[in-house]
């Protein structure tokens, strides 16, 4: 990612309850373990809502249903010592394939980034201090705070 640049987002919260998926990663420099929903970077003339459908379908081989936008969130970061600006678009979906809901681990992969595990958390776990939920700002969102 360019260090002046800011990078364009879109990503889904799929929800099971009080469960949403979400993909683990780690900051080796914070010595950190986070979570983020699935989605990506919205290329330059794709809209937000078909950028979630494509991301979802290369990640993890997944149809989307029933996208509803939620809210953008203005994230600005450092990861592995480099700090980063995103402008997230937030969307709220189902999935076709009603057994994702069943699994505890979905196994997919990021062009660029490479293989990466998904889980349902609750939310608790996020408000409790369990583990960051990134992008700042989400937890707030899904939870309907200010």
């Amino acid at each position: 990612m360019k260090a002046d640049g800011i990078r364009p987002l879109a990503i889904c919260v799929f929800r099971d309850g009080e469960n949403i998926l979400v993909a683990e990663g780690t900051d080796d420099v914070k010595g950190e373990t986070f979570y983020r929903p699935l989605g990506g970077a919205i290329e330059f003339g794709e809209y937000g809502q078909d950028t979630v459908i494509r991301e979802l379908r290369e990640e993890i081989g997944a149809e989307i249903t029933g996208l509803r936008y939620l809210g953008a969130l203005e994230n600005v970061f450092t990861y592995m010592g480099e700090r980063g600006h995103e402008i997230v678009l937030v969307f709220d979906g189902a999935f076709v394939d009603q057994s994702i809901y069943t699994r505890e681990r979905i196994d997919g992969n990021e062009d660029g980034f490479g293989p990466f595990i998904a889980t349902w958390k609750p939310l608790s776990f996020f408000a409790s201090g369990g583990a960051p939920l990134y992008p700042d700002g989400l937890l707030a969102l899904l939870r309907g705070e200010p």
